[in-house]
């Protein structure tokens, strides 16, 4: 299959398929006599983690570690669940990262009225002097 039928079937644009070849996130694509990329299942199945892994907001430095350990002969199954450790922080902090910042805009809403309006009311009395 072409790169353009790659990247309706995965959801992942030509630009992007290319960039993860060039940057080793899935194997070489074979070409064929005319020089065009041919995309077999296995491919597509490595378009598919790496999209899923980038979803999930794996680094392109921490997945292309990831792919190397899954691409080699030996058994690197506690390096790559160090990784998945990793990433699994990574996104616990940004999720609380996140619901702070929510749990703040809440804050702000349910208390608007006797808190925020009269501190914006400042503020501009402030800016006019």
């Amino acid at each position: 299959m072409k790169v353009s039928e790659a990247s309706q079937l995965t959801g992942v644009s030509t630009d992007t398929i290319r960039y993860y070849e060039k940057e080793g996130l899935i194997p070489i694509i074979d070409r064929n006599d005319s020089g065009n990329r041919e995309i077999d299942e296995r491919i597509i199945r490595r378009i598919t983690f790496a999209k899923h892994m980038r979803s999930a907001g794996m680094s392109i430095k921490a997945l292309k570690q990831y792919v190397d350990l899954v691409d080699d002969t030996e058994d690197n199954t506690a390096k790559q669940k160090a990784i998945l450790r990793e990433q699994v922080a990574d996104m616990e902090e940004r999720r609380d990262d996140i619901q702070f910042a929510i749990n703040h805009l809440n804050y702000k809403l349910e208390h608007y009225d006797d808190h925020m309006k009269e501190a914006e009311n400042e503020l501009r009395e402030l800016e006019n002097k």
